[in-house]
């Protein structure tokens, strides 16, 4: 009789005794909370080097190629009011530093009152011929909006806009150093000129 007493007793410390084991195991498999964070963040791209984009054929271009350049990056389009100023100066910078390490990346959009209209194939053509453009002309892209290029996207967490990081039109220009890290942004009115002296301090950098 009196063992029958302990009954309760005992069931309640078993159901205890694998509540507690079983506590355990999920512990051990579980992920710490640090080591999702760091996970994370091991996983997000830290600079232009972790992207591969696309060219105007649709070959793969890891951006990697170009560590140890500094690297202008540009939404162009060939329909807008600035386009003839900006491949203008942008020739004129590509050829005087492109021997000492430069480079110029320009991605078509055409989210901008549809002023890049064209294939890629055809895109190229007019960039080279019309705008004398040697630099690397990419696929067309979107810099904003649920499509948005995985590039832009970390294009603009770096650098934010002036009152949004939405890009606000074509010929918005990221600066990146040898590192493949995002420096400075500007905005389209500004004349690739006026950033010459940016582009010789991170190339003077070593």
């Amino acid at each position: 009789m009196n063992s029958l007493k302990f009954l309760p007793l005992i069931n309640w410390v078993s159901i205890l005794f694998v509540g507690l084991a079983f506590f355990v195991f999920l512990f051990k498999k579980s992920p710490s909370l640090s080591s999702l964070s760091m996970a994370t963040s091991e996983d997000s791209p830290q600079t232009i080097c972790d992207f591969t984009v696309k060219d105007a054929r649709g070959n793969d271009v890891p951006l990697s190629n170009y560590k140890g350049k500094v690297v202008l990056i540009v939404n162009v389009a060939s329909k807008c009011g600035l386009t003839e100023a900006n491949y203008k100066e942008l020739n004129v910078l590509y050829e005087k530093y492109k021997d000492q390490g430069f480079e110029i990346l320009a991605f078509p959009c055409n989210q901008f009152a549809w002023q890049e209209p064209g294939t890629n194939e055809e895109i190229q053509e007019t960039a080279c011929t019309r705008f004398k453009a040697e630099f690397p002309i990419f696929e067309k892209i979107d810099v904003n909006g649920k499509n948005v290029d995985p590039l832009y996207k970390f294009l603009k967490s770096q650098k934010g806009g002036l009152l949004i990081n939405a890009i606000k039109w074509n010929f918005t220009k990221f600066l990146i150093n040898k590192e493949g890290k995002v420096v400075e942004r500007y905005a389209p009115r500004t004349s690739p000129l006026e950033i010459e002296e940016d582009i010789k301090k991170l190339l003077a950098s070593s």
